[in-house]
């Protein structure tokens, strides 16, 4: 279900160092989110699914990092030693909630919903992500950690894990970044065909113990209104998957990395696409590869949120308290601009594009003037110097 604009924050963790101040949903429906896991091997698909969910008395809330190899894997993407910074980070960030309902009823409509498919920057993972809906799993070592897990049908699942990977020495990273790329693309596309199954009534069993059961899925997703995102890695990795799936109507990349992209996949880049940029990010040499892209469609928009930093689009932009200063000193997490203003300027703008895009019937037309850089912190394309803000 699409995110409207943020509604008041539910904080929630260790309030006496730091607490993670996520906004709660604003749009029409609960949002329910649970893990998938399809398949017992690294070709397989691991995602979390976020959706439209029937209200549960006691539902549970997801933990933000639910695994303590994450915090293992967020340590090494930083360059920090484990023995101390990863019991650090756990003691600090471990009993974090997110506010929605875990693992409740999916809510069916009154019409089929749109479905997004979205890919996650370097070092995140599934439950760390930007702030949209159905994240991938990267099983490319681009993630800070994941996991696939094998046994035969009937049999125990065993776990193994699977470590970032940074670029090898000797290596160049676009090669090794532009290797990841289209594994991320190809991953996104496998994605799009598992629902088009899942929407045929092709059984697709979700092997994780306790699972979300994804038959409940069928006949309730279009599959003629699908698009994909990303922010920064997964901002280009949209960009990619609307070449290897046709299917994609349209993509929103979120301060999109576009280095790893080779120039000979530009000319076949050809549906509309949204870049929605952060003043602090960008290069020139990104920017003007974005503005290749323009010259190709006339739909193809890009705006810049003044007053914001990579980590802007993403969730650890909103943890408070007496580590947020240390954090954001470290990982420049906030900008200028209030971080629920980022994030209202960024839904707003997404989801006008994709109505537009996806012929939805909904009132997302009134935030048709962001597409131009017309509003309050957002200016077409990017500005021309740095604001004041």
């Amino acid at each position: 279900a699409p995110c409207r604009a943020p509604g008041s924050a539910g904080a929630v963790g260790m309030g006496w160092a730091a607490a993670l101040a996520l906004p709660r949903p604003a749009g029409p429906h609960r949002v329910g989110c649970a893990d998938v896991m399809v398949g017992r091997t690294r070709q397989g698909l691991f995602f979390r699914l976020y959706y439209p969910c029937e209200p549960r008395a006691g539902a549970a809330r997801p933990l933000w990092i639910p695994r303590a190899e994450y915090f293992e894997g967020l340590v090494d993407v930083g360059g920090r030693r484990r023995w101390w910074s990863a019991p650090l980070l756990r003691a600090a960030f471990g009993t974090f909630r997110v506010p929605l309902s875990w693992n409740s009823p999916f809510k069916r409509g009154s019409a089929k919903y749109p479905l997004i498919i979205f890919s996650h920057g370097l070092g995140a993972f599934r439950a760390r992500r930007s702030l949209h809906p159905r994240s991938r799993r990267r099983r490319d070592r681009s993630a800070s950690a994941t996991y696939f897990c094998t046994g035969e049908p009937g049999e125990a699942l065993r776990e193994e894990w699977i470590p970032y990977g940074p670029v090898p020495p000797g290596e160049k990273e676009f090669y090794f970044r532009n290797k990841q790329l289209h594994q991320r693309a190809d991953e996104c596309a496998r994605g799009l065909q598992l629902f088009e199954d899942i929407s045929r009534g092709q059984a697709v069993p979700n092997v994780l113990h306790g699972a979300f059961d994804l038959s409940v899925l069928q006949g309730s997703i279009d599959m003629t209104k699908v698009a994909v995102m990303g922010h920064s890695f997964g901002g280009v990795t949209a960009v990619l998957a609307t070449v290897k799936e046709p299917r994609f109507s349209c993509a929103v990349a979120l301060d999109a990395w576009m280095f790893p992209l080779e120039h000979a996949r530009y000319p076949d880049v050809s549906k509309p696409l949204l870049f929605i940029n952060n003043e602090k990010f960008q290069t020139p040499e990104s920017i003007a590869r974005m503005k290749r892209l323009r010259s190709r469609n006339s739909e193809t928009k890009a705006v810049t949120i003044l007053g914001s930093v990579h980590h802007s689009q993403s969730d650890i932009t909103f943890l408070t308290g007496k580590f947020e200063k240390l954090i954001n000193r470290i990982l420049t997490t906030r900008g200028t601009l209030d971080p629920h203003k980022v994030l209202g300027i960024t839904c707003q703008a997404a989801l006008a594009f994709l109505q537009r895009h996806l012929d939805l019937n909904e009132d997302f037309d009134q935030w048709d003037q962001l597409l131009d850089g017309i509003g309050d912190s957002v200016v077409a394309d990017e500005p021309l110097c740095r604001s004041n803000l």
